[in-house]
């Protein structure tokens, strides 16, 4: 049974940082791509960034370049979004999504069909 668990939401001032965990059991986490997902009140969730199996490779969508990080490591299952220089346009549910059907892909799938697995979301709200 794979298991997602999301940590490291909150609420913080415009400006600050979060970094956001993911723990995954239950599959052989390091073969595998990982993503982020967020979902504001009223919209569509939407792909925030991902990682190759290897960490060779990452994806960000526009709005959050050069502010976020996406990470994995592998000996410890977890993967991680370090969030700096947040906006109140960042305030979201942010999931962690596993893509465990493209095994060691060289490249990161940014559609939500593509990863099978979902963890339960974190909060995190951004104030102005």
């Amino acid at each position: 049974q794979v298991q997602l668990v999301e940590s490291g939401g909150g609420l913080v001032q415009a400006g600050g940082s979060l970094r956001l965990s993911c723990a995954a059991s239950g599959r052989t986490f390091s073969n595998y791509a990982m993503g982020w997902f967020r979902q504001a009140p009223g919209k569509e969730r939407e792909v925030v960034a991902a990682i190759t199996w290897s960490g060779g490779s990452t994806y960000y969508r526009d709005s959050v370049k050069g502010r976020f990080t996406i990470s994995r490591d592998n000996a410890k299952n977890t993967v991680y979004l370090q969030m700096n220089s947040l906006k109140p346009e960042d305030t979201a549910v942010y999931y962690c999504a596993a893509d465990y059907t493209h095994y060691r892909a060289s490249y990161v799938y940014t559609a939500r069909h593509a990863y099978e697995y979902w963890g339960q979301g974190t909060q995190v709200t951004v104030s102005s």
